[in-house]
């Protein structure tokens, strides 16, 4: 039976659960994959701490003692991060080597040129947990959906944020108080930025875009907006309103553009992504074919992350035993503009405090009118020291003239403060 080597760079969580599930699969990739797959190298920083998880004799740190054995045929990029890599990934491709890798960041950034490289040198270069990490997305997107024309990928892709939410909603808590329950609980990092303000959401749906729509969506064409500023009472305002606020990546293909952005969202209670809990993922597509599908299940993780990245290696190796590698590449054949966020349509929930006297009401809703701007709902609750709480539910309009609704009302002297703007579906 054949014998495909592999070299895995990095044993951090994800490089951790990759190692122990090619050795808990070991036996029975022949069957599997069509070949015996060993790790014959593995890249890490930190030899001597590194020997804990794995086989010493594996460990190098020295990325040219891999590039340089051509007994290597496969490498999966475990480390993260831009560089050093993006040019691992791109030596690697130049020299006929297949690459699997979990690096949204990378990807997101730099995803066309690694594409093209390994297009050029007829190699496979896969990613399917770069993106909700276990939940096979990008693989039906680009092989099982394939025949659609997909027009909507929208969906929970950041356990993190969907985890405080959920502790938010379920207990109460306020955004600080959930956040050190998730740095506790090891959900989210001592430096949250990147999953709470919506960065890592942000990179996986410019990957999710690109695919869907057959257009190279960046990361920079990502409008981003997290979960800090959202509170308990927020989410207490969103259940009368039958509804639950989820941060939502969302990607549109309309007829004037694409649509790309993440930022918390008001979805009625019914909707089947108000029902994914804790650190679950759920991607909810919608194809002319197809209709409706949602995949679910846990979007991050050592095993989950391994399971994905696993995944694509089998397929290569697949792909090598029958000499069709490189056959799934770059789909990103349409050139379509990416809209501005000020060009988009939504609805939007409003929380803010007005003095309480007449007429006051009457002035907020001229001025949402002057601005094309139409109320659909308009509740007057609490009401201290003089300064009544509103919340407002508009009806859809242009993001940019709601904006100028909105710095008109902020400059007005009856407006104490504007507490919350978020869209809702």
């Amino acid at each position: 039976m054949k014998k495909v080597k592999v070299a895995i760079l990095g044993l951090g969580t994800v490089g951790g659960g990759v190692y122990k599930l090619l050795e808990r699969r070991r036996d029975e990739m022949p069957q599997r994959a069509g070949a015996r797959i060993e790790v014959a190298k593995i890249l890490v920083r930190n030899a001597e701490k590194a020997a804990e998880k794995a086989d010493r004799s594996l460990l190098t740190t020295d990325w040219r003692e891999i590039i340089e054995d051509e007994s290597i045929s496969v490498i999966i990029e475990v480390m993260g991060g831009l560089e050093p890599a993006g040019s691992y990934i791109l030596e690697a491709l130049r020299a006929g080597r297949h690459v699997v890798s979990a690096n949204k960041d990378l990807i997101a950034e730099r995803g066309g040129e690694l594409l093209q490289a390994a297009k050029e040198h007829g190699c496979d270069f896969l990613f399917e947990a770069s993106v909700a990490g276990g939940i096979p997305i990008l693989r039906p997107l680009k092989e099982c959906l394939a025949g659609n024309e997909i027009t909507d990928v929208m969906g929970i892709v950041n356990g993190t944020t969907n985890f405080i939410l959920t502790k938010m909603s379920d207990e109460g808590m306020e955004f600080s108080d959930a956040l050190a329950v998730a740095q506790e609980l090891g959900y989210a990092e001592a430096d949250p930025t990147a999953d709470v303000e919506g960065l890592d959401a942000g990179r996986k749906v410019a990957i999710m875009a690109s695919i869907a729509f057959h257009s190279r969506v960046g990361f920079s064409d990502v409008y981003t907006e997290g979960i800090s500023r959202i509170s308990a009472k927020d989410i207490k305002y969103a259940r009368e309103l039958g509804c639950d606020i989820k941060l939502l990546g969302v990607a549109r293909n309309t007829e004037e553009g694409i649509e790309a952005r993440v930022h918390p969202m008001l979805i009625p209670s019914t909707h089947p992504l108000a029902s994914v809990k804790d650190s679950f993922n759920a991607v909810f597509v919608h194809g002319d074919a197809v209709d409706d599908a949602m995949f679910y299940g846990r979007g991050a993780g050592e095993m989950p992350t391994a399971s994905a990245v696993v995944g694509d290696l089998i397929d290569i190796v697949r792909d090598m035993e029958w000499g069709c590698t490189g056959r799934i590449g770059c789909g990103c054949y349409r050139d379509l503009p990416v809209k501005k966020i000020g060009d988009t349509e939504s609805r939007y929930f409003i929380r803010l405090h007005a003095r309480d006297r007449a007429g006051v009401l009457a002035s907020i809703a001229s001025i949402f009118g002057n601005n094309g701007v139409s109320i659909a709902q308009l509740i007057q609750k609490n009401t201290k020291d003089g300064f009544a709480e509103i919340v407002l539910v508009t009806d859809t309009v242009k993001e940019c003239h709601f904006r100028d609704a909105m710095t008109i009302l902020e400059g007005m002297s009856v407006i104490q403060k504007i507490s919350s703007i978020i869209r809702v579906l």
